[in-house]
């Protein structure tokens, strides 16, 4: 069985890694599946709808003759990862008491 990852906790993962320095799209969708199980045809939408509420900006420079767009998080951005962390906290506390109190 595989679990598959909300779209909130997918936003989080994105926005926290974005926190420590911008990326370009191939490179993040890299280091999100160090930790979680996603698709690069899951990430881009993501990274669209995270741009068009404002969490993230582009920009584009270019590397061996193309342009890579990189993303980078907004101060919205920051705001709603720090909502998200606040969330996390308090259902993951439930969900563990809920899993390790079952025999």
């Amino acid at each position: 069985m595989t679990i598959q990852v909300p779209t909130v906790l997918l936003d989080g993962s994105v926005l926290a890694i974005l926190e420590n320095q911008d990326m370009y799209g191939y490179l993040l969708t890299k280091e999100i599946q160090k930790y979680i199980n996603v698709s690069e045809s899951t990430m881009y939408p993501v990274l669209r709808r995270l741009q068009k509420s404002g969490e993230l900006v582009t920009y584009d420079e270019a590397f061996e003759g193309r342009m890579r767009r990189y993303y980078q998080i907004t101060s919205l951005g920051q705001a709603r990862l720090s909502e998200i962390k606040q969330d996390w906290q308090t259902f993951s506390v439930g969900i563990n008491d809920i899993l390790g109190g079952i025999s």
